[in-house]
């Protein structure tokens, strides 16, 4: 293997620097394999000022998980042989500020996994050590909190973990793969989110798939106008979606 992965503490320290000035700078950025989250979707595509169509259109995969049966998004490398970032300059990131969770928490990985009976979450860090990194040899020492903090990865971190809880939703109660409808309202609603958008503009919700209650108009104008609201609104949307299907399938 061409890497070391060491468990670490959030009060765990490690010395880490990346930038130009690193000779292995942007190596990082090539022979990826990138899975994309609906919130990294939501960042890039407004970085790039494009439509989440669009975007997912010129910049991404689609699969369907082998276990989960749920639409992967994963990011269409530049360089089909050296699978490098499309992104990437020799400047460095021309997203960075909007730059994917997993390149903002690098060189630390981060896994979370939620106690059935109280909800509460657990998280779980790695440090990788790759052998073409120099960034170990220099730089500021960071503990593993201070350095999530810094590189703004929380809210990423806080949609990563509910989407990680839909799909511990989706496998708990219906395990194996959607139907092809449900699986493209699944994708529609946290990645598409333009289309998601045009869907309440034009149509609201499907019928029979509201939340208890119903949803409060404050609610749809501010998903109207507000991605962040609308990716809400669309995660709320699908956990009842999957326990819609759960029930009418019993």
């Amino acid at each position: 293997m061409n890497h070391n992965i060491v468990p670490v503490s959030a009060m765990d320290t490690f010395c880490f620097s990346c930038s130009p000035a690193v000779p292995c700078f942007n190596e990082c950025c090539r022979d990826l394999n990138q899975f994309l989250t609906p919130y990294d979707i939501l960042r890039l595509k407004n970085e790039l000022n494009l439509a989440s169509g669009e975007f997912l259109a010129q910049y991404t995969r689609m699969h369907t998980g082998p276990e989960s049966g749920l639409p992967i998004v994963t990011l269409k490398p530049h360089d089909t042989h050296r699978l490098t970032c499309p992104f990437v300059t020799p400047d460095g990131c021309r997203v960075y500020e909007n730059r994917p969770s997993s390149c903002r928490t690098y060189p630390l990985m981060r896994a979370v996994s939620r106690c059935r009976k109280t909800g509460k979450l657990t998280e779980q860090f790695w440090l990788l050590k790759e052998v073409h990194c120099r960034g170990f040899e220099a730089g500021d020492t960071w503990s593993v909190k201070q350095w999530i903090d810094q590189q703004g990865a929380a809210v990423y971190n806080e949609f990563n973990d509910r989407l990680m809880e839909i799909i511990g939703l989706k496998n708990q109660h219906l395990p194996g793969p959607l139907d092809g409808k449900s699986r493209q309202m699944f994708y529609t609603a946290l990645y598409d989110l333009d289309h998601f958008r045009s869907q309440i503009a034009n149509e609201g919700l499907p019928d029979g798939l509201g939340m208890d209650g119903g949803i409060a108009p404050a609610i749809l104008d501010a998903a109207v106008n507000d991605d962040v609201a609308l990716l809400d609104l669309g995660m709320q949307w699908v956990k009842q979606m999957l326990l819609f299907r759960n029930h009418h399938n019993r």
